[in-house]
């Protein structure tokens, strides 16, 4: 089968020049390439480019090619000048010229931000931190202050963050903060890059390490920090503490610390939104004939009137007492619970007897059950 046009293969002209041929290799390699490319003919055609770009990058095969064409490559073809070439180099794979790696992979694909365009010792903001705080009741809805203790990173004092003394190009990575390996595949050879382990990828080490901070640059230190919890919180709220995290890397900025509230739960009240809810437990004598009864709020003791005749489940409604927010508050129901004694003396069944006797079934709900039975 004739092969295609190695011109037409990477989409350039006869008179493209070499950096035009290794612009379009590039591209097509990398669309192409296996580990990208799940498509059933994507490794044919990953051939089909090598093929194309090794002899068009040659200037002595390019002139074979343009004079023969492809026959002249062909290992069946009297006169091959290039004895036993296959069409194809599997050795080298011609990416020791390019340097096709991840990076460049990741750039293309995600339009820079990788390799070669990342610069070396840019600042780095550092980590922020997230602590979990347990608050009593009151103090989320009134605010407070509490002290936590964190250890937080910081800069080393004794070398301003370096990591050590009298710095020196590294000499592992020759100054660029990377490494290149070459590796083996089923495709070829692939040059792949890696942060350099001696300089740590800032291309520079350093004639005396830093004792303090044995070389890192930072310390770790135990810190005592004052939180402002605002009033009206509840769980899963979260504060946030500007640059009072892990220190920041080449200078960047220090990370935050983040707060997130757990609220305890309170024996008596219970929060709906800004309102606060509880139950007060009144005997039958208050539910019948009502009065007043001393009840506990979120801002002290208060006297309640009951009404009479109150039954289980009746909201009372105390405004302003509930949970602040802006500069409003929240009310707080007081919900009755009739409670029935557990047992009675003499007296008291006496005077319950007393009490049957008169006329109680006036309600509403008597006189739809009753009416059955007439």
């Amino acid at each position: 089968m004739a092969k295609r046009d190695y011109y037409d293969v990477l989409g350039v002209d006869k008179s493209a020049s070499e950096a035009d041929i290794k612009s379009a290799f590039r591209k097509l390699a990398k669309k192409y390439h296996p580990d990208l490319n799940k498509e059933p003919d994507a490794a044919e055609k990953f051939k089909e480019v090598q093929e194309a770009y090794d002899v068009l990058s040659d200037e002595q095969k390019r002139k074979t090619y343009d004079q023969f064409g492809s026959a002249a490559f062909d290992n069946n073809a009297g006169g091959n000048p290039y004895g036993n070439y296959g069409g194809f180099n599997t050795s080298g794979f011609g990416f020791d010229d390019i340097n096709i790696n991840l990076d460049d992979i990741l750039s293309n694909m995600f339009g820079g931000g990788f390799g070669s365009s990342r610069k070396k010792n840019r600042p780095i903001k550092g980590e922020d931190v997230l602590y979990r705080m347990n608050i009593d009741f009151r103090d989320a809805v009134f605010g407070s202050k509490k002290d936590i203790t964190l250890d937080l990173t910081e800069k080393c004092d004794e070398c301003d963050g370096k990591g050590g003394f009298n710095p020196k190009r590294c000499s592992t990575c020759s100054g660029t903060g990377k490494v290149r390996r070459s590796q083996a595949s089923l495709f070829g050879s692939f040059i792949t890059e890696s942060t350099c382990p001696d300089c740590n990828g800032s291309g520079e080490t350093f004639e005396r390490r830093c004792s303090d901070c044995k070389g890192k640059g930072y310390v770790v230190r135990r810190k005592n920090i004052t939180i402002t919890i605002p009033e009206g919180v509840d769980t899963g709220s979260q504060i946030r503490i500007k640059g009072k995290g892990q220190v920041g890397i080449n200078g960047g900025e220090n990370g935050d610390i983040y707060v997130e509230f757990k609220v305890e739960d309170d024996p008596i009240f219970k929060r709906e939104g800004y309102d606060i809810y509880m139950t007060l437990p009144i005997n039958v004598t208050e539910a019948i004939l009502g009065g007043e009864k001393e009840v506990p709020t979120l801002d002290g003791n208060i006297i309640l009137t009951i009404p009479s005749c109150s039954q289980t489940n009746d909201k009372l409604r105390i405004r302003n007492k509930g949970v602040p927010y802006g500069s409003k508050r929240g009310d707080l129901y007081i919900v009755l619970d009739v409670v029935m004694p557990s047992k009675i003396d003499r007296n008291q069944r006496r005077l319950f007897e007393e009490l049957s006797n008169t006329n109680l079934e006036t309600s509403d709900k008597f006189k739809r059950f009753n009416k059955y039975f007439k």
